[in-house]
């Protein structure tokens, strides 16, 4: 299978290339020439398969050119034989036709495990069989950069170094970051919010005598591998509630745009998904969009679920290429009217969006009443972001049985819940002495010269 930027200006790449550059070198987002599509039966088979057996059927057609299949089984094995429970993904009912998908049995207690534990299996065999050296550099707000460095760690290959926006992410999401020992790994507290993060390692990306000296690699989730990894967790919950002889729809908490963009890659392939929904937190921004066609940064309003914090989510280009029937010169102007403030959704392409996605706001105080009245209504005491989409997916509730997206653990944002129920949620006993551990940070300024200067220093000693 061959991936091209949305774009239309980058090189044409095999799927090892394309995990390895992560961001293309005209600025935009790798994605599949064309999808696999499975049958009917190809998808009934999948019911009652291991996690790693459904995985390895649905990525296969996309990487199958760079690794042997028994290499690729062996990634997959290892690659989830750390997480807290047999299912992976296990289904928990909340209410008549509605289910959470538990997604926070990981080593860092949030969804973003699924696809970093596998890539850390992927670059390591791949960088192992070149004899190549990569510099891991990524922007996260709050769980991505745990789940990179848990993957990462140790790694002879590999630097890691991940940026989060100081003061803006949960204290349990910075000591995942902070406390690990390996000299491989480093983190990055820059001055301002995640889309500043996000906005210097797109800058470092397109800055190519830096991006060639230091072997720059990226593994937010404007790295396909990423989305491809996420893909899996549809196809194992719709087939537990019976697809494919019936739809299943799926509301999931969005930020960046990536989890939901996967969903819409096994509707695509087969999947009979009636609704994705999206599902938005006081930033609102792809929710405003949906509904009038504007896509106009505002100002990042910090909030209890704070991995929602965003105003310019990097997959959202994906669908915008898609929408735009891949016409990568389209996207490319939408991009550069986006630098100037923000674009226009022709109307075409919106109707090609709306057709595909619905979405939804939640405020603060909705959120905080979720977590509380879910705990009493059914004993599930669900992280904010979680909780906003339980919110949202109750307001779109239909015959089709519904699947939120649980995407953290509640302990992972500790003040949050307990302000809401009373109860502080507790960490699992492998992660009992967090608190106690040393912190290991360096702060940045938001400047592009200051951070490249901090990678490279680091990188060579």
């Amino acid at each position: 299978m061959r991936y091209v930027s949305t774009r239309g200006e980058a090189p044409v790449l095999g799927f090892e290339d394309t995990m390895l550059t992560g961001l293309a070198r005209d600025g935009g987002l790798y994605v599949p020439e064309d999808l696999p599509v499975l049958s009917q039966g190809d998808i009934a088979a999948l019911a009652g398969q291991s996690y790693e057996e459904v995985a390895h059927r649905i990525m296969w057609p996309f990487v199958s050119e760079a690794f042997a299949e028994d290499d690729f089984a062996d990634m997959i094995s290892r690659a989830y034989a750390g997480f807290g429970h047999d299912a992976r993904a296990p289904l928990v009912q909340l209410g008549p036709n509605h289910h959470l998908l538990e997604l926070f049995h990981g080593p860092t207690l949030a969804f973003k495990d699924f696809a970093m534990q596998l890539i850390g299996q992927m670059f390591e065999h791949t960088l192992t069989h070149r004899g190549d050296r990569v510099t891991i550099v990524g922007a996260t707000s709050g769980d991505t950069g745990s789940a990179a460095i848990e993957a990462f760690r140790g790694l002879d290959a590999v630097d890691v170094f991940i940026m989060y926006p100081h003061g803006r992410v949960s204290e349990v999401q910075r000591r995942q970051m902070t406390t690990p020992t390996e000299g491989n790994v480093h983190a990055l507290a820059l001055t301002g919010h995640f889309d500043d993060c996000q906005a210097r390692v797109k800058d470092m990306f397109n800055d190519f005598p830096f991006r060639d000296r230091v072997a720059l690699a990226g593994v937010n989730s404007i790295n396909f591998a990423r989305v491809l990894a996420q893909v899996v967790y549809y196809f194992t919950a719709a087939t537990a509630l019976g697809a494919p002889h019936r739809p299943v729809s799926f509301t999931v908490p969005t930020g960046n745009f990536g989890d939901i963009f996967a969903g819409h890659i096994a509707k695509r392939m087969g999947l009979p998904i009636e609704q994705l929904v999206v599902a938005t937190n006081q930033n609102d921004i792809l929710h405003r969009c949906l509904t009038t066609g504007e896509y106009r940064p505002g100002t990042v309003e910090p909030s209890i679920s704070p991995s929602m914090d965003i105003q310019v989510s990097s997959n959202f280009e994906r669908a915008l290429h898609v929408a735009y029937g891949g016409d990568g010169a389209a996207i490319a102007q939408l991009m550069n009217e986006l630098k100037d403030g923000g674009f226009s959704v022709s109307q075409g392409a919106l109707e090609a969006l709306r057709e595909t996605y619905v979405s939804g706001r939640v405020s603060e105080a909705e959120t905080s009443r979720a977590i509380s009245d879910t705990l009493a209504r059914t004993g599930e005491l669900l992280c904010p972001h979680t909780a906003v989409g339980v919110v949202v997916a109750e307001d779109h509730l239909g015959p089709a049985p519904m699947v939120t997206l649980a995407t953290a653990h509640p302990a992972k944002f500790p003040d949050a819940v307990e302000a809401a129920t009373g109860i502080r949620p507790a960490l699992p006993p492998r992660m009992g002495d967090l608190f106690e551990r040393d912190e290991r940070v360096t702060r940045v300024e938001n400047d592009l010269a200051a951070v490249e200067a901090v990678i490279e220093e680091r990188r060579a000693a």
